[in-house]
């Protein structure tokens, strides 16, 4: 038996976002058009996949058992997709890129760099953005690859890949602020300060820790707050380092510095064409 993958997709989509209506918003159809897929393909497996009695639709435990083959069968037609990219070799005339401040710019430079040599007459793009904001413009559309932190979850319209080159994350203040004195600083005292801290246009919500704090969506801003000694803030090292004019400390926290895993992520619902494709060929092969 075939199934609709529009059947398939609203009912992937009903099960993430947890309702017929949320799952029609973020399909961009009517509510009577997702639940009339969804009721199709209960048809079509003779079984409910979800209880309606209550408010917001749950799973059946016949839903929780379809689940991972539906799962399946979209994650096989969206390598398909991307083989037939691969064969037909077409080459998109344009190619959004954005990536996160974590990410070092030599790790990149490189790859551009044979891009460019590679795709001559390709119009390109970079932008900058962090975490939420980088899938906020994979999904809209506005880039076609992205490169970000690991995230604890990501929706299911997205394609991710752990690179193999992470970011050492540390923790910086001003050379005279009173704190860079101290041999080591616990997080305990470090919060009683000012805490420069990332917060995304996508969640502006996000705590800082429950301290005094300022925020901004950009690292680099971040980076300048902290250079003209406004507080402390958690920085990508090798951003300080070249841009950090020597005037921040590193300070010696427990647990600090970290090492952050690193996704390359693209759309499943408007994958990159060839040179999408190449570049995050050439991401995914790059070692530290």
């Amino acid at each position: 038996m075939q199934y609709s993958p529009e059947s398939l997709e609203a009912f992937l989509q009903a099960v993430e976002t947890g309702s017929f209506s949320a799952a029609a918003r973020k399909l961009k159809k009517s509510q009577s058009t997702v639940s009339t897929a969804i009721a199709n393909l209960e048809a079509d497996l003779g079984i409910v996949l979800f209880d309606r009695s209550s408010r917001q639709p749950e799973l059946t435990p016949q839903g929780h058992h379809v689940l991972p083959y539906v799962q399946s069968i979209l994650a096989a037609s969206e390598r398909l997709d991307e083989v037939s990219v691969r064969l037909a070799g077409n080459v998109e005339p344009r190619l959004s890129f954005v990536l996160s401040d974590v990410w070092q710019t030599s790790h990149h430079e490189s790859i551009l760099k044979r891009f460019s040599e590679r795709f001559p007459e390709i119009e390109f793009e970079c932008l900058i953005a962090e975490d939420e904001d980088v899938i906020d413009l994979i999904q809209s559309g506005r880039a076609h690859v992205g490169v970000l932190r690991v995230q604890e979850r990501y929706p299911m319209d997205v394609t991710v890949a752990r690179l193999q080159v992470g970011a050492q994350m540390s923790i910086y203040i001003h050379r005279q602020h009173a704190l860079a004195a101290l041999k080591t600083v616990e997080m305990e005292t470090l919060h009683t300060f000012r805490q420069l801290c990332l917060k995304t246009y996508k969640d502006p919500s996000r705590n800082s820790g429950g301290g005094p704090f300022w925020s901004s969506p950009s690292l680099l801003m971040l980076l300048e707050m902290a250079e003209q000694g406004f507080g402390w803030g958690i920085l990508p090292r090798w951003l300080v380092e070249q841009f950090g004019h020597d005037v921040l400390q590193e300070l010696t926290v427990p647990g600090w510095p970290q090492l952050i895993d690193v996704d390359v992520m693209w759309s499943n619902k408007a994958p990159p064409g060839a040179a999408g494709r190449w570049i995050i060929d050439q991401l995914r092969a790059q070692r530290a």
